[in-house]
């Protein structure tokens, strides 16, 4: 786990802006200290903690709920976005002159708490998980290595004196793991959390739980067992209007303009050392860290855009379709971005037309639940727009709306784009178009994500038997349920849809002629 002090890179943000202790990766034995360290660097200041942690060593994450409550820390899960400098790079000079060692965003997009991280969770005074925040629970695995300790005792004589001498001989056994926690350890974690305010209905989810799988812990059963203290986002602790009020928030802190250079303090745990007898209990990280993605030439932006798009065909005048075009990396600021065009577009479920080579496996699971709670449709394809292209300032088609064509040859929908699919109400996929997966780790988070969207677990069979991306074919994703069918996007885009009975429901008139004053904002 690294453990580092964030200022907001937020837009209008500054001079004065909020910050907070970043705490991302697996609790190890060291990592408590760690965060002694950053506190007493901090003095007085009382930063919130954002944790984003597949989870660990237990006796750690004991430790590090205790420090937090006991320095009274508010904490949240999320993610750090760092723009500039990112904690681990050599030679960084980008913050320079600014007044903070690093800069960032955080978000509760494909954020988790997995494991042994809910221990730390609820050390906190409040306690934020946020609507798109992953929690989840499991059973205590325990490693022991045994051994055997022999003891022989001989006699010396040393100038007529008969002396006895005991020799000791360790021998060490083959360790084993348990999979089932102790009674012992049953009551202190009991113990630990009536400490900390929190009801005894997460140890019992927690024991109902295989070590192999994990139980995620809805935001109502959290509020329920007092695990959250409120349904506020991540915002409640670093949105930028914090420091904007009359009373500013105790994490605010203002930079004037001549700040100078800023040493970064990043902090990581070291391994802890090795035991003789009963390993530290802990708990499988659940969560190995995302490749980061690169995106391929001709599949649309580097980053993920969502853009509101007419269709051009002249044959659908006066009603036309429109769809909603998904293009570019899926990244942690995908599920937000898709969030914000679904509440614009209010009561109007236009389909989504995706292209994308994947990206961040959680955003991705997060993007596709958004799109299975608004019963949208979804097609792998690209969206041609006509006369410009929308990241360029001014770009706007015929009255202010976006004008394109549909295009399904050589479209890839790849590793993560596939899982987003996956929630759509319909999932068309030509065979004109690629789609593909790999095993991507996260066996049991992706499975009970597919069996949430009812796809066959045939599916998740065979992306499990390859380790290497690959391309699946147009029966076996019917056969398993991927697919509802293999319709080109026409079915959900083409003009002839708005000329049937009844008329599809994205089939609109042309926008009014003000439309360009009130147009859908790229995002």
């Amino acid at each position: 786990m690294r453990i580092v002090v964030v200022r907001s890179s937020a837009a209008g943000c500054g001079p004065n802006c909020p910050e907070w202790i970043s705490a991302e990766g697996a609790i190890e034995a060291g990592t408590p200290a760690l965060l002694k360290r950053a506190l007493k660097k901090l003095g007085r200041r009382k930063l919130p903690i954002i944790v984003n942690s597949p989870g660990g060593n237990v006796d750690a994450a004991l430790q590090l709920g205790r420090i937090i409550r006991k320095n009274k820390l508010d904490i949240a899960i999320g993610k750090t976005e760092f723009s500039g400098c990112w904690p681990g790079m050599t030679d960084c000079q980008a913050n320079d002159g600014k007044g903070a060692a690093y800069f960032g965003i955080a978000s509760d997009g494909g954020a988790m708490c997995n494991s042994a991280c809910p221990l730390m969770f609820a050390g906190g005074v409040r306690r934020v998980a946020g609507g798109w925040a992953h929690l989840g629970v499991h059973q205590i695995t325990t490693t022991y290595f045994p051994s055997t300790r022999q003891y022989r005792t001989t006699y010396r004589v040393v100038r007529g004196k008969k002396y006895r001498v005991t020799t000791e001989t360790i021998t060490q056994g083959e360790s084993y793991k348990t999979y089932e926690m102790s009674k012992a350890l049953a009551r202190k974690l009991s113990a630990y959390l009536r400490e900390m305010g929190v009801g005894q209905g997460v140890l019992d989810m927690m024991k109902a739980t295989p070590a192999s799988d994990i139980r995620q812990i809805s935001l109502h059963d959290m509020l329920t067992m007092k695990l959250a203290t409120s349904a506020d986002t991540i915002e409640l602790f670093t949105g930028a209007s914090l420091c904007m009020l009359d009373k500013l928030a105790p994490n605010c802190r203002e930079i004037p303009g001549n700040a100078g250079p800023a040493k970064a303090a990043t902090t990581k745990a070291k391994a802890a050392p090795s035991q003789k007898a009963e390993a530290p209990v802990s708990q499988p990280a659940k969560a190995p860290p995302t490749k980061p993605f690169q995106a391929a030439a001709g599949n649309g932006a580097s980053e993920m855009r969502f853009v509101v798009v007419r269709g051009s065909d002249p044959l659908c005048n006066p009603d036309c379709p429109e769809w909603i075009s998904a293009e570019g990396a899926i990244t942690p600021q995908t599920p937000q971005r898709l969030r914000q065009l679904l509440a614009m577009l209010g009561n109007r479920r236009p389909p989504v037309v995706i292209s994308s080579r994947g990206g961040d496996l959680f955003s991705a699971l997060t993007a596709g639940r958004l799109i299975h709670e608004r019963k949208l449709n979804v097609a792998v394809a690209r969206t041609n727009i006509v006369g410009c292209d929308p990241p360029e300032a001014g770009c706007l088609a015929d009255n202010g709306a976006y004008v394109g064509l549909i295009s399904d040859v050589g479209v890839e929908c790849d590793s993560a784009c596939a899982l987003m699919l996956a929630g759509g109400a319909k999932r068309l996929v030509d065979p004109k178009a690629r789609l593909s997966m790999y095993s991507m780790g996260q066996k049991q988070i992706v499975k009970a994500y597919l069996e949430e969207m009812a796809i066959n677990p045939g599916l998740f069979a065979a992306i499990e038997q390859s380790s290497v991306e690959r391309q699946l074919e147009p029966d076996m994703m019917l056969k398993v349920g991927l697919v509802t069918g293999p319709e080109s996007a026409d079915a959900l885009t083409g003009a002839a849809i708005c000329r049937s009975s009844p008329k599809a429901d994205n089939c609109r008139l042309p926008p009014a002629a003000n439309a360009e004053a009130n147009a859908l904002p790229n995002l």
